[in-house]
């Protein structure tokens, strides 16, 4: 399967990119953390407008996927599956499934941020086959490449609708750190595109591999 991995600004990539015909998209957007200079308000605005710009690139037989989990500022709780649920209804596009995800074992406690992730799909006219439902908990996120990468069994799920589900045959990961979401959408037979900022991250994302039993990570020579 064919991967192009651009080392770019996610956000001017797809600002200067068409409507993505014939793709789907998934995005893991970055938190306050990543922007020092942000105040909550300002962060919150970015997150929105950038989820929307994502949703606007979607073409209407496309999904969308957001994967985040949300934080603790100042003691305050961020719900970032609220924030893209209210670009996504500014943008008149329907939410398909929302997902949790659990990053550790039910009961486990945790500090900043919680113990699941959320794990949401959209599309402006696409409706799932009910028939082919899955569950809507994640009891475990699966192996990571790095801490904020997405969890192998989370990418399975994405990828395996995307294949079964939509006639797209592309997944566009912007913000794709170091490429696992890439590595198993091609093991679904699906050509990938992803943007990434770091040059280091860009490079991992263009060696990542799944190994043949598509449980664990292999990084492939350069």
């Amino acid at each position: 399967m064919k991967r192009t991995v651009h080392c770019d600004d996610a956000i001017e990539w797809l600002t200067n990119s068409p409507v993505l015909e014939g793709c789907s998209l998934v995005a893991s957007m970055p938190d306050i953390s990543e922007f020092p200079k942000f105040t909550l308000t300002e962060w919150k605005e970015w997150f929105i407008s950038t989820a929307k710009l994502i949703l606007s690139k979607t073409p209407d037989e496309g999904v969308c996927f957001f994967y985040q989990s949300d934080i603790k500022h100042e003691n305050v709780w961020v719900d970032k599956a609220y924030l893209v649920q209210k670009a996504a209804e500014e943008l008149g596009v329907e939410l398909l499934w929302h997902k949790v995800v659990c990053r550790f074992p039910a009961g486990t406690i945790t500090f900043g941020r919680p113990a699941y992730s959320h794990m949401l799909c959209f599309s402006k006219k696409l409706r799932p086959d009910l028939a082919k439902s899955t569950a809507d908990v994640l009891p475990d996120i699966g192996d990571k490449t790095w801490e904020r990468g997405m969890g192998l069994e989370a990418c399975q799920v994405i990828a395996k609708f995307v294949a079964t589900q939509t006639q797209t045959k592309t997944l566009v990961h912007p913000f794709c750190g170091e490429g696992g979401m890439l590595a198993v959408a091609s093991s679904h037979g699906l050509d990938t595109i992803g943007i990434e900022r770091s040059p280091k991250r860009a490079e991992k994302a263009r060696r990542m591999q799944i190994s043949a039993d598509g449980k664990e990570w292999v990084l492939t020579d350069a």
